[in-house]
């Protein structure tokens, strides 16, 4: 097991460049497989959530070819069973998007239920209304889904709640169904239209992602493609709080400032400075920040994936906030983290009430989740002091060589092994290869 051991008090401050979407790759490498031919994906992430996927899809017979350490040629012609009995699956949240794509292609799937971190409640009741209003038999056993069809057809489908994960399983399964299917109150989210484009140039007839009425017109077969993966919203999101919380400046680059909007508009509004180009945005921070309230809503609202890492950053900042959590019902388990390094933070249900306080102070702390891990090692890097950050694994699983992109900005971080002896130092000096 693996660590961070951190010195805080430096400001970030340079350019990092962004990576693909995770969300958005975990979708499209399911979605991948739907072709007898081969597909090419570019700007995969290479992170451990994807790294399992892969893993997962080559066990029922896919074969993956790496090009370089973010391209792949998948061709799915060999998968020669529908049964997923990869243990690290299980580890994974997006595991059920292997679910769409093998009923969407061979009409049976057979995948455990869905896993990644704990964040209260995953029920994956809209997947299945989906799956069966297009016709399948879907049942839950021994910790598994399983979905059989002789034929599946086009429907209408409305979502008693906004899924990112049922919009993006039912789309998968629509594409080669006979007929026309409708989802109706469906999810916006980037990685959603990101997934359908490349349905699209695989031959699919998708309208209307990005929107909430998305209009499928079922085909035949799926052909190859070449496909370039969108950047990942979250892992820039997180660098331009990094850069609000230590009082730095930092460029993301290569990323659709689009998708940043709702991110920066509230660092904006509680006194960051924020430059938008082309396909970068610059935040800047020279002073204690201010109070705001945040609610966590599906796109284009405020991301629930970067809550814990506003929180952080509100912590340190002037007067009272409120973060209402409003689509995972578990996602403060990282307040008692924070607590540790001097927060003023109660939560309340699903709202937490912030008081700021001066600083963080150095600790040992421990990531509970991906996104939340995050959160605490951007505490870390603002905190008077040495901290340890442990349980990192969350961290890894959706960002990409994290510590070194945070060395070149100039933060004083090493990623050591669990046991090591050796204890923290006045300033470490950063690993940057």
């Amino acid at each position: 097991m693996e660590k961070y051991l951190i010195t805080g008090g430096t400001p970030l401050v340079g350019e990092v460049e962004i990576g693909g979407a995770k969300n958005a790759a975990l979708a499209i490498l399911a979605a991948s497989i739907m072709t007898d031919e081969t597909v090419t994906i570019e700007n995969v992430p290479d992170v451990r959530d994807t790294n399992v996927m892969m893993q997962a899809m080559e066990s029922i017979g896919a074969h993956i070819e790496k090009i370089d350490r973010h391209t792949f040629k998948i061709n799915g012609s060999r998968i020669h069973n529908q049964v997923i009995l990869n243990e690290g699956i299980k580890k994974i949240r997006a595991s059920y998007y292997l679910i769409g794509a093998l009923l969407g292609k061979y009409k049976n799937a057979e995948v455990p239920l869905p896993g990644g971190c704990h964040l209260g409640t995953r029920a994956i009741d809209q997947h299945i209304k989906g799956f069966r209003s297009l016709g399948a038999t879907v049942n839950v056993r021994h910790g598994s889904v399983i979905a059989h069809t002789d034929n599946l057809h086009g429907s209408h489908i409305f979502m008693d709640k906004v899924s990112v994960g049922a919009t993006i399983n039912v789309i998968m399964a629509a594409v080669m169904a006979e007929g026309r299917t409708v989802i109706e109150n469906a999810a916006k989210e980037p990685h959603v239209v990101d997934l359908a484009n490349f349905l699209n140039s695989m031959g699919a007839n998708i309208k209307g992602a990005g929107t909430d009425v998305v209009r499928i017109n079922g085909v035949q077969k799926l052909h190859k493609s070449e496909y370039t993966i969108i950047p990942d919203q979250i892992e820039a999101g997180t660098y331009l709080m990094a850069a609000a919380a230590t009082r730095g400046d930092i460029t993301v680059k290569n990323v659709i400032p689009k998708h940043l909007e709702c991110i920066y508009a509230k660092l904006n509004e509680i006194g960051c400075q924020v430059e938008e180009s082309d396909d970068a945005v610059r935040v800047v921070a020279t002073k204690r920040l201010g109070n705001t309230q945040v609610k966590t809503l599906p796109y284009p609202g405020f991301p629930t994936d970067m809550q814990p890492q506003m929180t952080a950053i509100l912590g340190i900042s002037q007067g009272i906030s409120i973060v209402t959590e409003s689509i995972f019902d578990s996602r403060f388990k990282y307040v008692d983290e924070l607590t540790k390094m001097g927060s003023d933070i109660k939560v309340e249900g699903n709202t937490a009430i912030i008081t700021g306080v001066d600083k963080y102070t150095g600790a040992e702390i421990a990531a509970p989740d991906l996104r939340a891990g995050a959160a605490l090692v951007i505490a870390a890097l603002t905190a008077e002091g040495d901290s340890v950050v442990t349980d990192i694994r969350y961290v890894q699983r959706g960002y990409e060589d994290f510590h070194l992109k945070l060395a070149k900005l100039g933060a004083n971080i090493q990623l050591v092994e669990e046991d090591d002896e050796k204890k923290p130092e006045s300033v470490f000096t950063a690993v940057v290869s």
